[in-house]
């Protein structure tokens, strides 16, 4: 292994609170400290950072905004319980059947949460130069805009934005702002278009404005930003969604068999 040379790495010119409170969220993402734990005392957590008692509480102050650990004053601080949640994609891309619920909802529901969907907007836009290209629009060509918040046990998880060819959607319930029985894969589905294949492009980007405000995110922390991408028959798209989560709430889990 090549060891990088000292002259060529970046320093962390972060605040040292900032810092500390990275080292601590990873820890408590990766499970080293695991729910229900209490975070090491604030003179052990001094002594290992070689920080002050005041830093040491800034710190953890943001990891409580961020919703990782409760604790008062005076009192120890523990991880929050079952903050951290592992979502599925392919688990809800099947169209769900005749009547029931879009199959998000229904496997937040096999975890004992309560989910819901909230529906913006519904409108015809130009999209974004990313989803014009996947839907292969021409320049300044429009695209129907379906817009909602996602949400589990009344706490905003998801921000979504799909965008759909106005060739197949024009003149069906997907134009109208009104929810789809079964989601809008199995209204395609029904219009001679069912999803064949989808792509994902996951990034992780610093907040925009309008997802800090929707996903009530306690600071400038990471977005998990998803472009799907799903085709249909002879590889045509019919859908392309953007989809924003909190980084430091969610993890997205893909299986995949080896060929």
């Amino acid at each position: 292994m090549t060891v990088p040379d000292a002259d060529n790495i970046t320093a962390d010119h972060r605040s040292l609170h900032e810092r500390i409170a990275a080292d601590l969220r990873d820890e408590v993402m990766s499970g080293d400290l695991a729910p229900g734990a209490n975070l090491p005392s604030t003179n052990q957590l001094k002594e290992r950072f070689a920080a002050s008692n005041a830093t040491i509480q800034k710190a953890v102050q943001r990891l409580k905004g961020e919703g990782l650990v409760v604790g008062r004053a005076g009192a120890a601080v523990t991880v929050r319980e079952h903050r951290q949640r592992t979502m599925h994609p392919a688990s809800y891309m099947t169209p769900a059947p005749q009547g029931e619920p879009y199959r998000w909802l229904t496997e937040a529901t096999k975890y004992g949460a309560v989910a819901h969907s909230t529906l913006l907007e519904v409108a015809e836009v130009c999209p974004p130069a990313d989803v014009s290209a996947a839907l292969n629009l021409s320049t300044g060509e429009t695209a129907l805009l379906r817009q909602q918040i996602l949400t589990i046990d009344d706490e905003p998880v998801e921000l979504v934005k799909s965008y759909y060819p106005l060739t197949i959607v024009r003149s069906t319930a997907i134009t109208e702002k009104r929810k789809i029985k079964g989601g809008t894969p199995a209204l395609l589905a029904e219009l001679g278009f069912p999803p064949r294949l989808s792509v994902d492009r996951v990034s992780a980007r610093v907040p925009t404005q309008e997802q800090f405000q929707a996903l009530r995110l306690p600071s400038d922390l990471p977005v998990l930003r998803t472009l799907r991408i799903v085709h249909s028959d002879d590889d045509l798209p019919i859908e392309v969604t953007v989809m924003v989560k909190a980084g430091h709430l969610y993890e997205l889990q893909y299986e995949f068999t080896p060929e």
